[in-house]
């Protein structure tokens, strides 16, 4: 095993589009030591997702860096402007880019940064107190993929991007681990799209974007009349998502700073209580599942398709027939049928991925709030006790202590900035002190403003009303 002799300031371990635009903003600070490693051989953003003509769901300004420095030469722009398409996407007015070319942007940013190092997957971390340092071991593995050399590097402090895993209900489970059995997550759709497509009749499970999205792609490909489709999911309407001025100001600095500030309860309430701020669908894409489905009617009858909502997954299994069977339940009418169907794809979303793998030895100083969760500041740090002096800051990790916020795009360069801050210790990418119309909740703000410009103010009561 080898073992790097020169501390990094910061190790990165994972290189999703969070670590990426980290290691993007870190990469003009001088004297600052950065490694981030990933053990898949390149940068790759849900490809199974990578369907033509879905749009990332945020304006192509929230690149890897802009909203942080967008004088940075990683911007989305200046991508655009080395592959000779700047004037193209100019006259194409495009607010929302595809999902293709945001993964073709962030393709080119790791081509380019000195500091990634793929195909390199951290397999512990340890915290040295001898020398106030973090050890990372590594496997490193050759274009084959198999296993070519082990080492270990150092660190000042660490930051986790693993990002999150499709996430299979437990009825399903069984059938999603058996080979050859048709069970697929959205994450591995194009992968066995043409499968899909074979089969006699196929159920979408999960009423969120990328069921949508796949219901939709499947409808276009199959003939009328003989669609033979259903779409099913727990959400009590095929919901469109939250996307007014005032509701996106839930993804803002000012709201996630609020929301931190929350005690845990009440912030344990708010998460689910807001899902349609980040769990619902795409207007645009509800329109367009509407006009094929409309489109079909046109010379008589209806398209052989059911939409549900409302709906769960009791149990599952296969048929004699080797076709699979799927006991459904409806949660507001409390009623049960079984459904049939040669082939599931489950748009069930993802969960985040276990921390305790990589931190087990770090258990002893890691502290936790009532729920088993690990407490993260306001700096995206792990709260650890005072034997541990470097830091370990997460990257989309932190719904439930800063809100849903956690893994939008658009706030992926702020928090960014915020943790280079912080490593620092100076102001390397000024943040701004307001960034939303909307105050959250009743204590007057920090921001000191002009006299002249200064706005009325609520003053809490001596009892709090």
């Amino acid at each position: 095993m080898t073992t790097s002799t020169t501390p990094r300031d910061l190790l990165g371990i994972g290189i999703g589009p969070c670590n990426l635009s980290l290691a993007a903003l870190a990469d003009p600070i001088p004297a600052l030591r950065t490694a981030f490693y990933d053990g898949c051989p390149r940068f790759s953003w849900h490809p199974g997702l990578l369907l033509d003509d879905v749009t990332v769901q945020v304006p192509f300004l929230a690149d890897l860096v802009t909203l942080a420095d967008p004088t940075s030469p990683w911007t989305f722009l200046n991508h655009l402007r080395a592959r000779e398409r700047l004037y193209p996407f100019y006259f194409a007015e495009h607010f929302h880019i595809r999902r293709t070319e945001y993964d073709a942007y962030c393709r080119w940013v790791a081509d380019h940064l000195p500091s990634l190092r793929f195909g390199h997957h951290i397999d512990a971390v340890r915290w040295n107190a001898r020398r106030a340092l973090f050890e990372a071991e590594f496997t490193r593995f050759d274009a084959d993929g198999r296993a070519a050399a082990t080492g270990r590097v150092l660190a000042r402090n660490i930051v986790l991007g693993i990002g999150t895993e499709p996430f299979t209900p437990e009825p399903l489970r069984p059938l999603a681990a058996t080979p050859g059995v048709p069970v697929v997550h959205a994450d591995d759709y194009l992968t066995h799209r043409d499968t899909l497509l074979a089969a006699d009749h196929v159920t979408v499970i999960g009423t969120g974007q990328s069921g949508a999205e796949i219901y939709l792609d499947l409808l276009r490909r199959r003939p009328a009349g003989r669609e033979r489709l259903h779409w099913i999911g727990r959400t009590g309407a095929f919901a469109p998502m939250e996307y007014s001025k005032l509701g996106l100001e839930h993804f803002t600095p000012d709201h996630t700073r609020y929301f931190h500030a929350l005690p845990e309860p009440v912030r344990d309430r708010l998460v689910p209580a807001q899902w349609q701020l980040h769990k619902g669908v795409d207007a645009a894409t509800l329109a367009a599942i509407h006009d094929e489905l409309y489109r079909r009617t046109l010379h008589g009858g209806w398209p052989d398709t059911v939409l549900t909502p409302a709906v769960h997954v009791r149990a599952a299994h296969r048929t004699d027939r080797a076709r699979i069977e799927l006991h459904l339940e409806h949660t507001h009418q409390r009623t049960r049928a079984r459904l049939t169907t040669d082939a599931v794809v489950l748009a069930t979303g993802h969960r985040p991925r276990s921390l305790d793998r990589l931190l087990g030895s770090l258990e002893p100083h890691l502290r936790r709030d009532r729920a088993g969760r690990p407490r993260i500041d306001a700096h995206f740090r792990l709260c650890l006790d005072r034997a541990v002096t470097g830091s370990v800051y997460v990257q989309n990790a932190e719904l439930h202590t800063h809100g849903v916020g956690a893994p939008d795009l658009g706030l992926a360069a702020w928090r960014s900035a915020t943790i280079l801050n912080h490593v620092t210790g100076r102001p390397v990418y000024p943040l701004p002190a307001r960034t939303a119309f909307t105050t959250f909740g009743l204590q007057a703000r920090t921001r000191q403003v002009p006299p002249a410009r200064q706005a009325a103010r609520l003053t809490p009561l001596a009892d709090g009303t």
